[in-house]
């Protein structure tokens, strides 16, 4: 039997309007022991796309998964919809918008979210930095009904059949 380490790694990807906040997380989690990997941007363009970065983050957490590496996803923006919604095209995410410490936790208690998303223009950074926290330590629950529901969205996902 595998343990999960006490950390997952980290992807993490902004637009530029989460660049501050972002370089903020990054340092912060690191201080706290977490490997996180930044997907970018690497240097500030007010015209940048965000789909690219939060996809690629996206990726890479499918792919430690996959690798049986314990791995969470963070995307910023703006308002964190768009980043979300990027994210949520990579099969096998469940990427969840975070405003506050319920929907942070919640979404991994009962969604079991690999991926958070957030406004930085919605938080000031210690209220983000404490969203990220909470997602981050939060365990899935395992009830099985959440088992259940997160399984018929894996199905639909898969297949394209809605079950009831």
């Amino acid at each position: 039997m595998t343990t999960t380490p006490a950390f997952p790694r980290v992807h993490i990807a902004t637009d530029h309007a989460g660049m501050e906040l972002s370089a903020h997380l990054v340092s912060h989690l690191i201080g706290k022991g977490y490997e996180v990997v930044d997907h970018g941007p690497k240097v500030y363009d007010a015209q940048d796309d965000y789909p690219s970065f939060c996809i690629n983050a996206a990726l890479a957490v499918v792919a430690d998964r996959e690798a049986g590496v314990h791995a969470l996803g963070i995307v910023l923006g703006g308002s964190g919809n768009g980043e979300q919604i990027a994210a949520n095209k990579v099969k096998g995410i469940r990427a969840a918008l975070a405003w506050n410490l319920s929907t942070a936790t919640l979404a991994r208690e009962h969604n079991d979210a690999n991926v958070v998303a957030l406004g930085g223009r919605q938080h000031t950074v210690e209220e983000a930095t404490e969203l990220v926290e909470a997602f981050l330590a939060e365990p899935f629950s395992n009830d099985e009904r959440h088992v259940r529901r997160i399984e018929k969205i894996a199905v639909f996902e898969a297949t394209g059949e809605v079950i009831e």
